[in-house]
C-alpha cells in the first residue's frame, strides 16, 4: 500500500523505486518533480538530478512523448518474434526506456509521437507506449 504521505510530496529516506512500483500497481504513472528547480526527472531518485534538492513531489505526467531512439531485438517466432526497445522523450522532459505496442516493429521510428499506458509485464505492471492518435509511423 502506498504511504499517503508520499502522494504529492517526498519523504527523505523512502525507497523511490518501491513508490514508483506501488503507483503502477494502483494504475497510476507518476514521475518526480522538483519543487526547487521545477524540473521533472525519471527514473526515481532520492534527490533531484538537476539541483540536488530533496524537495521532490510525485506528479502524473501527460504521458505524451516522442521516440528518441529505437532498437529491434530479433527473436525466433517460437520465442515471440521481434520486439522493439525505445527511448522516449516525455513531454515533461525526462527520457525513459520502454517499448511501443500495437505496431509492427519495423513501423516504430524516431520522431513517432506516442502515448503512455500501464500494461501487465512479467514482473508486474510497467509503462509502455502506443502510437499517439493521428501519429503516422
Amino acid at each position: 500500500m502506498i504511504n499517503p504521505a508520499l502522494v504529492g510530496t517526498w519523504t527523505t529516506g523512502s525507497d523511490p523505486d518501491t513508490c514508483y512500483a506501488e503507483f503502477l500497481t494502483r494504475g497510476e504513472f507518476r514521475i518526480q518533480h522538483c519543487r526547487s528547480c521545477r524540473q521533472h526527472q525519471f527514473y526515481p531518485r532520492l534527490v533531484c538530478m538537476h539541483c540536488g534538492s530533496v524537495d521532490l513531489a510525485w506528479v502524473q505526467p501527460s504521458g505524451r512523448g516522442e521516440i528518441h531512439a529505437v532498437s529491434i531485438v530479433n527473436r525466433s517466432a517460437e520465442k515471440g518474434g521481434p520486439y522493439n526497445v525505445v527511448l522516449v522523450d516525455l513531454a515533461e522532459g525526462p527520457r525513459m526506456m520502454s517499448r511501443v505496442e500495437g505496431l509492427a516493429s519495423e513501423a516504430v521510428c524516431i520522431g513517432l509521437a506516442v502515448q503512455a499506458r500501464i500494461a501487465a509485464g512479467p514482473e508486474g505492471p510497467c509503462v509502455v507506449f502506443d502510437a499517439a492518435t493521428g501519429a503516422k509511423p
